[in-house]
C-alpha cells in the first residue's frame, strides 16, 4: 500500500511539475482598466484612412456589381479585395460598417483638426452629423446585405447627405485655418 501511495504521489508531483504553464490572463479591455480611448491621428488623417475609402467602395458599387466575377488585371488594384472571402459584397458590407464605426472615432475626446483646432465635440450640430453618419452606415450595411445595386444607389444619397452635414459647416472653408470653426451666427 505504501508503494501505491508513493507511486500516486510521485505521479501527481511529476504531472504538476511537467504540465504546461497556464496561459497568462487576457489583457483587460480599456474600459475595465480605466484607460480611455485616445485619438492617434488628426481628423483629416482619420477621415482619409477610414470613411473616405469605405464610402468610395459603396459609391463604386452603384456602377460595378461587386458580385460579378472580375477579369484579373495584374496592373490594377481590386477595389473589392483580392481575397475572395473579403471581396465582392462582403467588401461593401465591411465598408458600410466602417462608416458606422467612424462615428465612434469622431467622438473620441482630444481629436484635433489638421489645423490644430479641437474637433467641435461640444456642438449639437456636429453630434447630429455624427449620428447621421452612423445611421447612414447602417442603412448601407442593410443595402449591401441585400446584394442589390438599386438599394446601393438609393443609400448612396443618404451617405452623401451625412457627409455633407459635417463637411459643409466645418470642412468646406476657403481658408484651411477656418476648418472646425462653428458656422458664423450659430
Amino acid at each position: 500500500m505504501k508503494s501505491a501511495c508513493a507511486l500516486l504521489a510521485s505521479s501527481l508531483f511529476f504531472t504538476a511539475c511537467t504540465s504546461a504553464p497556464a496561459p497568462p490572463p487576457a489583457a483587460p479591455a480599456p474600459a475595465a482598466t480605466g484607460t480611455a480611448a485616445k485619438p492617434y491621428g488628426n481628423l483629416l488623417q482619420m477621415m482619409r484612412a477610414i470613411p473616405f475609402p469605405a464610402s468610395n467602395i459603396i459609391f463604386a458599387a452603384q456602377q460595378e456589381d461587386p458580385g460579378k466575377p472580375k477579369k484579373a488585371d495584374p496592373n490594377a488594384a481590386d477595389r473589392y479585395g483580392a481575397i475572395a472571402e473579403y471581396g465582392g459584397w462582403t467588401a461593401v458590407e465591411n465598408a458600410a460598417l466602417a462608416l458606422s464605426e467612424t462615428a465612434n472615432l469622431l467622438l473620441i475626446p482630444g481629436r484635433k483638426c489638421s489645423n490644430g483646432k479641437d474637433a467641435p465635440l461640444d456642438r449639437d450640430d456636429y453630434k447630429k452629423a455624427i449620428q447621421q453618419l452612423a445611421d447612414a452606415g447602417q442603412a448601407a450595411y442593410k443595402a449591401a446585405q441585400s446584394k442589390n445595386q438599386d438599394a446601393i444607389v438609393d443609400v448612396s444619397g443618404t451617405i452623401a447627405e451625412a457627409c455633407s452635414a459635417c463637411h459643409e459647416p466645418y470642412r468646406d472653408k476657403d481658408d484651411l485655418k477656418d476648418r472646425c470653426t462653428p458656422p458664423a451666427g450659430k
